[in-house]
């Protein structure tokens, strides 16, 4: 090879190189709450001048930062960080308070309620109010975190979205599910669920329920299902974004319809061939559900660029 070529070749693989440098800043964030300390990750542009920032919150379950628990990794949230980063939006993304506590700490992973939850977003948002380093703080909830970044925002912050989040109370969607799968468990599923709307567990009920109301689960439960989301949307006066696709089979677009009809400043958006984690699916039943566990497979484009819009037309 002549010494021109290799020349070149090398300017090529330097310039390539460069190409591939984050343009941001990534950072470890640790914030003490009452319950315990939350940790994630942020996500700062590498330009200067103040930045927009949202707060994602998690999913249901022992589900990390970017968006994984023990038995799926698909870093869902952890893409959807990087995209927003790359149009300038800086982004904060923590684990569940429960992925921090060691299997000692048992008694306090039973006590933990829906309003733990609640509180613990609160403290996240107060943290970066108190920073006073960004335009705005948004809150993006994804799935169960739709509710608990709807209540936790209080009209606190510069705007709301729901992503992938129930329209409906945990007890009507827990009666849905369970006619698609059992349907002759129905019943005894609605017998459990009206004590529990009461505020009372139960001991005695199907065996076959055991999964859904275990009684270590119960008084989760019992604090989760007194929300209703289309209740605690319509209290907000921030703008609202709210976002399904039409792959998701965990929620429907029908839950994105009545969050917009209750929320009455708010934009609705579906995504065609997009899946609970934010996946584009152009295949069958087994194809969405292999994308929980395939990492490697990046998000839709067109979420990222939903929310960035979104964000760069709040006033």
């Amino acid at each position: 090879m002549k010494i021109k070529s290799l020349i070149v070749l090398f300017i090529f693989s330097i310039s390539n190189v460069c190409g591939q440098e984050k343009k941001y800043v990534e950072i470890e964030v640790s914030i003490p709450t009452n319950s315990i300390s939350i940790n994630g990750t942020l996500l700062n542009p590498a330009s200067k001048g103040k930045k927009d920032l949202v707060i994602i919150i998690p999913g249901s379950g022992p589900t990390d930062r970017n968006g994984n628990n023990v038995a799926m990794t698909n870093n869902s949230l952890k893409y959807l960080a990087e995209e927003l980063v790359k149009n300038n939006i800086a982004s904060y993304r923590f684990d569940k308070s429960v992925l921090s506590y060691t299997k000692d700490d048992k008694a306090k992973i039973d006590s933990i309620s829906f309003n733990t939850f609640i509180d613990e977003a609160k403290t996240v948002i107060q943290y970066f109010k108190k920073e006073k380093k960004y335009s705005k703080i948004i809150i993006a909830g994804h799935s169960q975190g739709s509710l608990v970044g709807m209540i936790a925002s209080e009209n606190k912050i510069e705007a709301f979205i729901s992503l992938a989040g129930a329209g409906r109370s945990i007890d009507e969607i827990l009666i849905e599910q369970i006619g698609k799968q059992a349907p002759f468990l129905i019943p005894d599923t609605e017998k459990v669920l009206t004590e529990l709307k009461k505020g009372n567990t139960v001991e005695e009920f199907n065996p076959m329920l055991i999964s859904l109301f275990n009684k270590s689960v119960q008084p989760f439960l019992i604090s989760w299902i007194k929300y209703n989301p289309q209740e605690e949307i319509k209290k907000l006066t921030i703008p609202v974004l709210i976002i399904n696709g039409s792959k998701d089979i965990q929620v429907s677009n029908l839950d994105a319809e009545l969050l917009h009809k209750a929320a009455h400043n708010s934009q609705l958006k579906l995504i065609e061939n997009m899946n609970h984690i934010f996946k584009e699916i152009n295949g069958d039943l087994t194809k969405n559900m292999g994308s929980y566990n395939n990492h490697e497979l990046p998000i839709k484009k067109e979420l990222s660029i939903i929310i960035s819009t979104f964000i760069n037309e709040l006033k």
